[in-house]
């Protein structure tokens, strides 16, 4: 079962959503395999600390942050990325790495690369075992994501 407050809150928002189970999974490439979704199509939530503020980046699952275009896309003076231990608490309803990109529901600012706009948004849904499929336009509206340009291939983030 989704985690209970992304489920709650998108029934209370009438958001019409899929959710799809998949084999135990961890990496946002491994869940990608096991769900049958091709990797740039499922939404990966990576945990940044832009300044001092734990926010949410939201990207391919086949790509990798660039903290330099992070940086630079928000203004921030430093971006690096957060560790499990800094942010299991702030998701106590998700398990550890498998939290929505709801950062709306947890007091958390979200940004989300200009490759994940599709009509369809898939991302975790606060389990290692399932996904929620919805219309982009949906999680758009409900989360107002900052949306730019920060994904980069692993050949990029090493030059960067």
């Amino acid at each position: 079962m989704p985690a209970q407050r992304i489920q709650e809150y998108l029934d209370s928002h009438a958001v019409r959503y899929v959710n799809v189970t998949h084999s135990l999974a961890y990496t946002a490439q491994e869940i990608a395999s096991t769900a049958h979704v091709p990797g740039r199509d499922l939404a990966k939530t990576v945990m940044v600390f832009i300044d001092s503020n734990l926010a949410m980046a939201v990207l391919p699952a086949n790509r990798h942050v660039s903290l330099g275009r992070l940086q630079a896309l928000t203004g921030a003076r430093t971006a690096r990325l957060a560790t499990e231990s800094e942010f299991r608490t702030a998701f106590p309803d998700c398990e550890t790495g498998a939290m929505p990109p709801f950062g709306n529901l947890y007091g958390l600012s979200v940004y989300v690369d200009t490759s994940v706009r599709h009509e369809e948004i898939i991302f975790n849904a606060g389990t290692h075992r399932e996904l929620i499929r919805m219309a982009y336009a949906d999680f758009a509206r409900l989360v107002k994501p900052i949306v730019g340009e920060f994904a980069a291939d692993a050949r990029q983030v090493a030059a960067l």
